[in-house]
């Protein structure tokens, strides 16, 4: 058969999947409202397989992306599947000089671009582009010769690299986190099996494509369920809400800024969401402000846990579980495999604080051209999250914050993340990040940057007395900092680093 190879599943799953429902749909595009069935974007895969051949790319090589989101991420990801190209989708809210970087990098063979963005493509790029609203590209999807030779020849196994998604860089220059046929596979039947996926799911997907969350997290576990995936650009609540209902939406992925914004509407008071199975939150920990705006409509609400390097999706928890476990992201998943870590290497034990650590074939394969950092972060098959966390006695996680976030007070040491939930907690706090200043005599003093509600007033003196009635004395915040909104990662993840950068040296 045309592509066929031994072990070939992890490769060539979407073509099976095509077969089996073939007029089902697919992917929706939110914005413009088109829409293919998995026929048709298999078909679309096939004749841009053979195109990206006549363009000069082979088996290997980077393919760049810079997109917001749209059908042109699937489309092109699986046309590198077919034919063993690499898909790298570049963050187009990064500057110029960022991207130049990445592309520098990963040294591309081919830009694709909309043509919104063509300034900033223009800007970045010396090479060979393609407008993803062009003849040449629009016709490449729909004709072409597939051919069977060169296919045959060039076809992928599952450990060959498939994505390129590049990290944040918010504590260096990004790395390329190479993501294989196998990963990419294992990370969607896994989340099929466990958290129960069907062919009757839809899902709306508003992360950025360009990151794991976006792509990996629910949009192509779905599309190997057989359900359908709803493409938006961009998140706007009232909006986001009206779709959900008219799509009905059984899983939604969304961060908690999202969330924050989503139960103020009006839209979501009158709103029933009768065929939603899970709200999931990810990108960053919730406010559990947000699982008591879900738990008063009866909604089912939960958490889950990633990143690039792994998965993104590891742990499950029931709906009913996490309304008795708030702030809790559950067991692992049936085919990964999560421990804590002490500093000196052992083992846990319940209810202490460690380095989360993950196996599985789900696991990046390395960073690209960076082997010093990939041997850093995986060790004998264990991939070093920098993350801490902790479980209770009956098997559930609970994520504390990021290792190198932890606030060493006076020789106390102060996780973030609970401070941040209190604080969250008082009816005046929109948001809360909670971080460590360089100080004399505390060696970093407890500092929190507030963004009240509108029309809300608090104090220091009443945030700090609220705190201190509720958590040990040296983690309640020395210094109280009050900002319009707090800055963000174009994944939505407040930038405690911006933060750090702007507030040092005040005290």
């Amino acid at each position: 058969m045309e592509g066929t190879s031994v072990n070939s599943w992890e490769t060539e799953w979407f073509e099976w999947r095509s077969r089996m429902t073939p007029d089902k749909t697919a992917v929706v595009d939110g914005y413009s409202g088109l829409s293919w069935s998995y026929r048709q974007l298999q078909e679309r895969t096939e004749h841009l397989a053979a195109a990206l051949r006549q363009w000069g790319i082979s088996k290997g090589d980077r393919v760049a992306l810079l997109a917001p989101n749209g059908l042109c991420y699937f489309e092109l990801l699986f046309a590198c599947a077919r034919m063993g190209a690499v898909l790298v989708p570049l963050n187009w809210r990064l500057s110029g000089v960022e991207l130049g970087y990445i592309l520098d990098d990963c040294a591309y063979r081919l830009l694709f671009y909309h043509e919104e963005l063509e300034a900033l493509a223009q800007s970045v790029d010396p090479g060979r582009r393609i407008s993803l609203q062009s003849d040449s590209y629009a016709n490449a999807g729909t004709e072409g010769s597939v051919g069977t030779g060169e296919q045959t020849v060039q076809a992928p196994e599952a450990k060959d690299p498939l994505l390129m998604i590049y990290t944040g860089g918010t504590t260096g220059k990004p790395k390329g986190v190479v993501l294989s046929h196998l990963s990419v596979y294992a990370n969607a039947s896994n989340t099929v099996i466990s958290w129960g996926l069907t062919d009757r799911d839809v899902t709306v997907t508003y992360l950025p494509m360009f990151h794991t969350g976006g792509i990996n997290a629910l949009s192509l576990p779905v599309l190997l369920a057989g359900g359908t995936v709803v493409v938006e650009r961009e998140f706007k609540p009232e909006r986001a809400v009206m779709l959900l209902e008219l799509m009905q939406c059984s899983v939604v992925l969304m961060v908690p800024t999202m969330y924050h914004l989503l139960v103020q509407t009006q839209s979501y008071r009158e709103a029933s969401f009768r065929h939603m199975r899970a709200f999931i939150s990810g990108g960053a920990p919730c406010p559990l402000t947000i699982y008591d705006a879900f738990a008063a409509k009866g909604l089912p609400f939960k958490e889950g846990y990633g990143m690039t390097e792994a998965g993104p999706n590891n742990f499950y928890i029931d709906p009913a579980d996490a309304l008795r476990k708030r702030g809790s992201v559950g067991r692992p998943m049936i085919c990964n495999r999560i421990r804590i870590m002490r500093e000196n290497g052992t083992q846990a034990a319940a209810g202490e604080v460690g380095e989360i650590q993950i196996s599985g074939q789900h696991l990046f394969e390395a960073y690209w051209n960076n082997p010093k950092a990939t041997a850093e972060a995986c060790r004998e098959g264990w991939f070093c999250t920098g993350d801490l966390g902790r479980y209770d006695d009956e098997g559930f996680y609970y994520i504390v914050g990021r290792k190198k976030e932890m606030i060493i007070t006076g020789g106390e040491n102060v996780y973030p993340l609970e401070v941040e939930h209190l604080l969250q907690q008082h009816p005046a706090v929109a948001e809360a990040a909670v971080i460590g200043l360089p100080h004399a005599k505390w060696g970093e003093l407890v500092t929190a940057v507030i963004a009240l509600r509108d029309g809300s007033h608090a104090t220091s003196e009443e945030l700090q007395a609220y705190c201190a009635s509720r958590i040990g004395k040296y983690k309640v915040p020395k210094k109280i900092l009050f900002v319009e909104t707090l800055p963000k990662t174009p994944v939505g993840k407040i930038d405690k680093n911006g933060l750090v950068s702007a507030f040092s040296g005040l005290w």
